[in-house]
């Protein structure tokens, strides 16, 4: 499948709604993650106090929204856009904060493949149920008393 990458951001930046389009994220969402102090660097602002996202606020937006996906908690996130806004020295701290998402992703994970395992099993067993004709012995609870 070929990729199509938008066009390059211009000299002057692209506007929040442009930049919502690019990233995939909302308007309100942008303006969330600079209020929670989320960004690296300042967004451009025009003269009249327009946002003006440049290509590396966008791709700093699309490390925000893959933490996230992947359940980093927004304090994290902070704590991790503060040390990269700190500059050099911190690589140490940054890295031990990555490891550690990334243990609690990798868990995540196996624990998620071990219910898409269940939910196969289930699959299997009804698949084969419906192909024997006798999915109607498959287990259905009963409210009835006594009855099993």
């Amino acid at each position: 499948m070929l990729e199509v990458k938008p066009p390059p951001v211009p000299g002057r930046g692209v506007s929040i709604a442009e930049a919502a389009r690019r990233t995939g994220v909302s308007v309100h969402t942008l303006r969330y993650y600079e209020r929670a102090g989320l960004v690296v660097t300042p967004v451009d602002r025009t003269a009249s106090g327009q946002r003006r996202y440049q290509q590396l606020d966008l791709d700093w937006i699309n490390v925000c929204t893959r933490l996230r996906a992947t359940g980093m908690p927004i304090r994290t996130i902070r704590r991790y856009a503060q040390l990269v806004s700190a500059g050099p020295g911190n690589e140490h701290e940054r890295l031990a904060l990555l490891e550690a998402h990334r243990a609690e992703v990798t868990s995540k994970l196996a624990e998620i493949r071990e219910n898409l395992e269940l939910i196969d099993h289930k699959i299997g067993v009804y698949r084969g149920r419906l192909a024997a004709g006798d999915a109607d012995q498959l287990w259905a609870p009963s409210r009835r008393a006594g009855a099993r």
